[in-house]
């Protein structure tokens, strides 16, 4: 029989063509602070299911939650750096950084998760801020009102919130302050020891964190402050340089996911205050609302929040009265 030799350019040939193959796989990571357990963790989480299955298993997403790759503060600068690929944080850590943005946390009377993220959404694309050119965004989505909640006194008037500590980041902190009380900025993740500890009187949080963050166990009332209720946008981006390496129809397929996915974490922002409040009151917590006179007399507490985020903003070459204004009529 005659042996058959194959040619080594030919060999090598055929080597490179499986090398590129298995390049052309693109492996990242996702680092997002929620615990596991979290609706907003599992979204996240079947995101990346998602993208690995429309990309057909060209992109695969390793998921590191609870902060085990980026602590929640450091999520931005560790994907602009590629300690991370991509990353979801709360853009209130990184207070003063994103002046556009931040306008979207304002306390402006926010009803439910769907429509602070609409929100959110709308303000990223009708002014699609320079302060995120760094990275490559992919979406943003905020939760439902943020209230007050409090361990052993019911907050009924502006009167009883003089002097209490309460836990809040960025905004949320500005309007406690403006409200009477004393912020302390720390982290959700901090929240719960704080407030078990009584190290704070209480926390503005929304209602899902009852549950979400088993907050419900160490706050014994929730003050329904819905005419200064704020909300916290959380965003999830991607380091630049791995987003450019993408090919055009990969790029195109996470933008559908992305806009899908925005939807849905607005949605489960909404389901989840429900489950936060069947929880607070499970534990025995007691709902504390708001008369309309008082209601009117906290909302003019917080103007000043707004009015001192415009004059920030135009010192830094941002129109705040117009992100203002904008994110009222979208409301």
């Amino acid at each position: 029989m005659k042996r058959i030799t194959i040619p080594a350019v030919v060999v090598f040939f055929i080597c490179s063509l499986f090398t590129v193959t298995a390049s052309a796989k693109t492996k990242l990571t996702y680092a997002n602070f929620f615990p596991p357990t979290h609706i907003q963790s599992q979204l996240a989480e079947s995101w990346c299911k998602e993208v690995e299955k429309r990309t057909k298993g060209e992109i695969t997403i390793n998921y590191f939650p609870a902060g085990t790759l980026t602590k929640a503060p450091q999520t931005y600068d560790g994907v602009v750096q590629g300690i991370a690929d991509i990353g979801m944080t709360v853009l209130a850590y990184s207070r003063g950084r994103f002046p556009v943005a931040s306008a979207i946390d304002l306390p402006m009377g926010y009803t439910s998760g769907v429509q602070a993220t609409a929100v959110a959404n709308a303000v990223l694309n009708k002014f699609e801020p320079k302060e995120f050119n760094d990275t490559a965004m992919m979406f943003v989505h905020a939760h439902g009102p943020g209230l007050i909640h409090t361990r052993d006194k019911q907050v009924k008037s502006l009167a009883d919130v003089k002097g209490l500590k309460l836990r809040g980041t960025g905004t949320s902190g500005l309007v406690q302050a403006a409200l009477g009380a004393s912020p302390v900025g720390k982290s959700m993740r901090e929240c719960y020891q704080m407030l078990q500890k009584g190290v704070v009187d209480g926390s503005s949080h929304p209602i899902e964190a009852n549950k979400g963050w088993k907050l419900g166990e160490v706050v014994h009332y929730m003050t329904q402050n819905f005419s200064t209720a704020y909300t916290t946008t959380f965003a999830v981006f991607m380091n630049k340089k791995k987003w450019a390496a993408l090919t055009p129809e990969q790029q195109k397929i996470i933008k559908a996911i992305n806009d899908e996915w925005s939807v849905k974490h607005g949605l489960a922002w909404d389901e989840a205050d429900k489950l936060g409040m069947e929880f607070f009151l499970s534990k025995g917590g007691k709902v504390v609302p708001l008369s309309d006179t008082e209601s009117k007399k906290w909302e003019a507490a917080v103007v000043p929040v707004i009015d001192g985020y415009i004059e920030k903003a135009s010192a830094k070459g941002v129109d705040g009265k117009a992100v203002v204004a904008f994110i009222k009529t979208s409301m």
